[in-house]
């Protein structure tokens, strides 16, 4: 390489003078070196040819200066200079490969690959230096990997993600094998340099990387890589502060390529693995120099950072495994495939079991019966090593036809007991049953190691470090020779390395480290009565003044201490000191040899239960919630689970609302999440509605794809929590008739920000709202990168609030598609904004509910402007009752017919549009380049004429309309006729709705409105329920007087006024008659003549209904109407004021027949009415208290 330096020296040297000035300005000037910093001016003034060589070799190594220069020299036009020294660069990287070469590297090749698969055939699973490795072909199992993303960090506890990693929903994953993360996807042509694969601790991450090692040392897969290079963190940490080259490097981590020199050359393809980025020590700072010299020493981080820049040997492949909360080192425009390490799904985790087993198939299917026979163990064989951890205590229980299974271990603390009681087992087995000394002496050596590693364990677990060095052992009095003969437990990293050979240690699985702290805080106790959860240290001279610490004591200090950890760091520490607090078999066998004496716990334990109740009740977090639930199974208490239970078994938690505390709420959840059902759909409903409620079923919304949580009571206090929430598998979320307001929603758009969101649909209709949610909301949709549905109708938002919400999605790219703004206050100013949101590029809107705002014919005229616009995407626009007359029509007519238009469904109903308006938009129906699919006209007052208009421009235009709607219009019989001679013709694929009121169902529920009976008015006979809602014969309630009170007939109004408008209604009726209707206010309430009675004068119009059949009755005449077939299970009620159409309905099912009719010019608002009688037999009347089901009419829910 020295060859370079003089290249250098002799290239500067044929420079004139002020050539050379020329090579220093560009030297020393920003941003003119591509990748390179700049050298600064004072240190290259006056500079010899000489002294600018060796600043640069001192700034950018040899290779680099190299590369500086010639990228100068062509900036100076110098071409030959730079030609000369591009064909030395070439030699000095090994692309002009001398062929001898070749020989050498196949033969550092196969060293490579003898060593590797001499390091990597045989795994131990834990179980160091004691006779048990098996061959790691023989035993792996396939983990499941998906195409992963770089998401934000999940700081919460990994045990805690795996337990609920289960209530995760399926959604499209892409699966990747481990063999194949460097190939693109199917029809993805992406180059995939570097990949991140991310896991939780113990899921497999690095098992999977020594496979794929092995598999590519034996020669059988991705045999296109010449080298692959191993390089732990765990190992770089070690040797941090030394300076390598990347050479040394590769000769440090792989001694036998030493000898071949640079195995870099050649241009070959090479694939560097770095194992356990969370377990890095080494900082990385991406602003750090570049570097391109594969032979010039630098810092490790300046290596490992170019390398992944891909300044340093350009062409190598690198694969970086880390657990999930360290990912973010590395910045996501240098990582260009994220896959995510899931574990063992369930087929995975019996396949592990039969490959552990094959020698014994009748042991490998009793344990994985009795796996699955306990969820919380059968979750935790998620991760890969919890299986070993299982198969290794269940082979001892099992592996026999006499053991029964109820005796095995049931929860995670007993598992991990009997765990450690093997291990101590396998190490002292020549010493079972011996009374000897020499026994003696080793039994009190094992419970110090043990002690030693709980302290180990303790002091670092709150710092979460997992990884210990020998000072940190020694701290503790651990001899490094001692951790190494326990190695089943406390495992040797580098065992294989004789440089860095018992230098690192961790334990086997964060869990092992949190169950010896445990047994470490339990054991301090018990023989030293030491508390390390005692608040309050006192001098010996006073400690006779204060009681003793009890158990209790310990367990509330610890509970405690746990709660305060927001991720729940120390949860699981919190479940395995509770299980060792236990008196179980388990414990009893791990601590007879390690407690001095044995006493009972029972009365303290009982406290302990009541402790943890009672925090539960007290509402900490969701996530603590459930964890202190598995405390309490840990302690063997499930009163609280099994009474929930008891409820759920009986069918229904609604209506029991009242008899469930807090406690109760956690308690489904936990039940809920621990079930094998995947939620797909959680309705908060059928549960609870109320804040509080929806707090403690948080984990459990969190984990299901849909959360319907309309009408359930909510406010703002919830949304605090909920926000947060969004970062989940969340998909749709509606809040539908919520009192939220404002300050709600702002809480909830800062969750739509996070990276982490995937919520797609959010409906916040009807949530008392105003225009101060728009600018909460405008903020978070520019951020918000699944949101493709918002509701906000039926809130106060009004144009000035929607003005900010509609210039982000005009200005600021988003992915939302549907929007619906129905009845929200808004007028044509707010088309001024719509019109530039259509306009623009950026805006992806598909689909927009305007329905119920005064936008008027000006409003419309500024939509049509924008529609017509070309970066126009809106293919529904629904416009219903917006005060669009005819003069609209034009400009609408126009944008359905522009080039390139869109809009493929619009909707106009009740709109005074007239034949007219019709006239105008057929115009554009008309054009061949109207693509419109669906029309509806329905209410727009049309006649034959406006039909006549619509038919010849579909005649013109007969290939796109599918569609059109055009009831409750008066059409005529020519209007009809004409209707049906288009639908003759061949060409027209058109299915239209003209029947005037003879209307399905569908249609007459988009008329639907809310209803209460008015208790002001209701006759003393008459007693109202559910919410006013069912009005039922009763014997006489002691109602108090009031003038619009019905005093002698047994009626009622409802206390809505209806008018200018379109209602629907149905009701169901029970009894010996009723009548269903609707009355002017000026109805009388005296006395039982006509002027009061329902349809017996002008001031109300009725249809009586008994089981005889019908009668339509007004101003005191009547019209029997036959029971029509089948037989009507409701009655529904249309009333179309503005037209002075009152019709009646027999609801059957899906069958809809009318009834009758009333056409009245109605003149003031009307009230629906009710009214119901005695059964009349041998002239007298049925008493009311003799009657089982008396009579009653009962508003139904649309």
């Amino acid at each position: 390489m020295a060859d370079i330096t003089s290249q250098l020296f002799s290239t500067l040297e044929d420079l004139v003078k002020d050539e050379l000035k020329q090579f220093r300005f560009y030297l020393s000037h920003k941003n003119l070196l591509e990748g390179f910093k700049h050298i600064p001016k004072g240190q290259l003034e006056n500079a010899s040819s000489t002294d600018i060589v060796t600043r640069m070799v001192e700034s950018y190594g040899r290779q680099g200066a190299l590369e500086v220069t010639i990228h100068i020299l062509k900036k100076m036009s110098q071409m030959e200079l730079a030609s000369r020294l591009e064909k030395s660069r070439k030699q000095s990287t090994g692309l002009e490969v001398p062929a001898d070469l070749e020989k050498s590297m196949k033969a550092a090749q196969n060293d490579l690959k003898s060593n590797l698969i001499a390091k990597y055939r045989e795994i131990s699973e834990g179980v160091a230096k004691q006779g048990n490795k098996t061959l790691l072909n023989d035993i792996y199992t396939d983990v499941y990997v998906t195409e992963g993303e770089c998401e934000g960090i999940n700081s919460e506890h990994e045990v805690r993600q795996v337990e609920w990693a289960t209530k995760k929903q399926a959604a499209p994953e892409i699966a990747v094998l481990c063999t194949d993360i460097f190939k693109p996807l199917p029809g993805k042509k992406k180059q995939i340099k570097t990949v991140m694969t991310k896991g939780i601790a113990g899921i497999g991450k690095t098992v999977s990387v020594q496979k794929f090692i092995l598999d590519w040392a034996e020669g059988k897969l991705n045999q296109d890589l010449y080298f692959t290079f191993i390089l732990p963190f765990r190992e770089l940490n070690s040797i941090k502060s030394e300076p390598f080259s990347l050479l040394k490097l590769i000769h440090y981590f792989h001694p036998e390529l030493e000898s071949y020199g640079n195995v870099l050359l050649g241009n070959r393809k090479v694939l560097f693995i770095f194992d356990g980025l969370d377990e890095s020590r080494i900082e990385l700072n991406f602003q750090v120099k570049k570097w391109s010299d594969v032979a010039d020493p630098t810092s490790l981080d300046v290596l490992l950072i170019n390398l992944i820049k891909g300044n340093l040997l350009p062409s190598a492949l690198l694969w970086i495994t880390s657990r999930p909360a360290a990912t973010s080192q590395i910045p996501p425009e240098y990582v260009h495939r994220v896959t995510d390490v899931k574990g063992f799904k369930d087929p995975q985790k019996e396949e592990y079991f039969k490959k552990r087993f094959s020698h014994n198939e009748a042991l490998c299917r009793r344990i994985v019966t009795y796996v699955k026979s306990t969820r919380s163990l059968y979750i935790m064989c998620h991760i890969p090593v919890f299986c070993w951890i299982s198969a290794t205590v269940l082979e001892k229980l099992l592996d026999g036809g006499d053991q029964r299974d109820s005796t095995g271990p049931k929860t995670l603390t007993q598992m991990y007991t009997s765990f450690l009681l093997i291990l101590t087992n396998m190490k002292n087995q020549k010493y079972v049953g011996s009374a000897s000394p020499e026994a003696k002496a080793q039994s009190d050596k094992e419970k110090e190691i043990i002690l030693k590693l709980g302290k180990l364990a303790f002091d670092h677990l709150e710092k979460g470090i997992l990884t210990f060095y020998e000072d940190d052992l020694t701290k503790c009095g651990i001899d490094v020779s001692e951790a190494s003969v326990y190695s089943g437990v406390c495992t040797e990293i580098f065992k294989d390395s004789e440089i860095t050979q018992g230098k690192v240690f961790s334990f086997i699985h964060l869990s092992i480290q949190e169950y010896f702290a445990a047994l470490y805080v339990f054991l301090r106790y018990k023989n030293d009565k030491t508390n390390l959860y005692e608040k309050h240290k006192i001098g010996k001279k006073f400690s006779k003044l204060f009681k003793k610490s009890s158990l209790f004591d310990l367990h509330k200090g610890a509970v405690d201490k746990a709660l305060q950890y927001k991720n729940g760091e120390l949860d699981l520490f919190l479940r395995f000191l509770l299980g060792i607090s236990r008196n179980s078999k388990e414990s009893a066998s791990l601590l007879r040899n390690l407690l001095r004496e044995t006493t009972s716990s029972a009365d303290s334990l009982e406290e302990t239960i009541k402790y943890i109740k009672g925090k539960i009740k007290k509402n900490p977090s969701p996530e603590s919630s459930i964890n202190l639930f598995h405390c309490l199974i840990e302690l063997d208490d499930t009163s609280l689970v099994q009474e929930v239970q008891s409820y759920l078994n009986a069918g229904s938690l609604e209506g029991k609302e009242a008899s469930l505390s807090p406690a109760h709420w956690s308690a489904l959840a936990y039940i809920l999440l621990m079930s094998e059902n995947v939620l797909e759909e959680f309705d908060l409903k059928k549960y609870v509605k109320s804040d509080e409620g929806l707090l403690r079923l948080l984990p459990v919304i969190k984990f299901s794809k849909v959360a319907l949580m309309d009408n359930c009571s909510l406010t703002r206090a919830c949304c605090e929590s909920l926000g947060p929430a969004l970062s989940s598998d969340l998909r749709q979320l509606i809040l539908s008739q919520n009192d939220l307001q404002d300050s709600g929603v702002k809480l909830l758009s800062a969750g739509l920000e996070t990276p982490d969101c995937k919520l797609e649909i959010l409906r916040l209709d009807g949530c008392n709202l105003t225009g101060k949610s728009c600018d909460s909301l405008a903020s978070a949709l520019a951020k918000a990168q699944n949101l493709r549905e918002l509701d906000l109708s039926t809130n106060d938002l009004q144009d000035l609030g929607m003005e900010k919400l509609l210039e982000a999605l005009a200005k600021t790219p988003c992915t939302l598609e549907t929007m619906r703004l129905k009845w929200c206050k808004l007028t044509e100013k707010t088309c001024e904004g719509l019109k530039n949101v259509f306009s623009s590029k950026s805006s992806k809107l598909k689909e927009l509910d305007l329905n119920d705002n005064d936008l008027q014919d000006s409003g419309v005229k500024l939509l049509s402007a924008g529609l017509s616009n070309r970066a126009c995407e809106l293919q529904t626009l629904s416009l219903e009752r917006c005060g669009l007359t005819m003069k609209g029509c034009e400009s609408l007519g126009s944008a359905i017919s522009c080039m390139g238009s869109k809009l493929r469904r619009l909707n106009l109903r009740d709109n005074d549009l007239q034949d007219q308006g019709v006239k105008l938009l057929s115009v554009g129906l008309g054009s061949i380049q109207c693509r419109l699919e669906k029309l509806c006209l329905s209410g727009c007052y049309i006649t034959e004429a406006g039909c006549a208009s619509l038919v010849s421009s579909l005649r013109s235009n007969p290939s796109h309309l599918r569609e059109l709607d055009l009831s409750y219009n008066h059409l005529g019989d020519s209007g009809v006729k004409l209707l049906s001679a288009l639908l003759g013709n061949p060409k027209c694929k058109l299915n239209t709705d003209h029947a005037g009121e003879n209307r399905n169902r569908s249609g007459l529920l988009k008329y639907a409105c809310q209803l209460t009976m008015d208790p002001n008015t209701a006759n003393k006979h008459l007693s109202l329920s559910d919410g006013n809602q069912k009005v039922t014969l009763d014997s006489e309630q002691s109602y108090p007087s009031h003038p619009e009170r019905f005093e002698r007939l047994e009626q009622v109004l409802c206390s809505q006024d209806l008018s200018e408008a379109r209602f629907y209604w149905e009701v169901e009726w029970a009894g010996c008659w009723t009548s269903v209707g609707v009355a002017y206010a000026g109805i009388a309430r005296k006395g039982k003549g006509d002027d009061s009675q329902l349809g017996y004068n002008e001031q109300s119009w009725s249809l009586f209904c008994s089981e005889a059949g019908y009668s339509a009755r007004h101003g005191g005449r009547f019209l029997d109407i036959a029971v029509p077939s089948p037989k009507p299970e409701r009655v529904g009620v249309y009333l179309d004021w503005s037209r002075g159409t009152l019709s009646f309905y027999g609801i059957a099912s899906s069958t809809v027949t009318l009834l009758y009719t009333f056409h009245s010019a109605f003149t003031e608002p009307l009230h629906p009415a009710f009214g119901m009688g005695f059964e009349v037999k041998a002239g007298h009347r049925h008493r009311l208290d003799s009657w089982e089901d008396p009579s009653h009419v009962c508003l139904c829910q649309l």
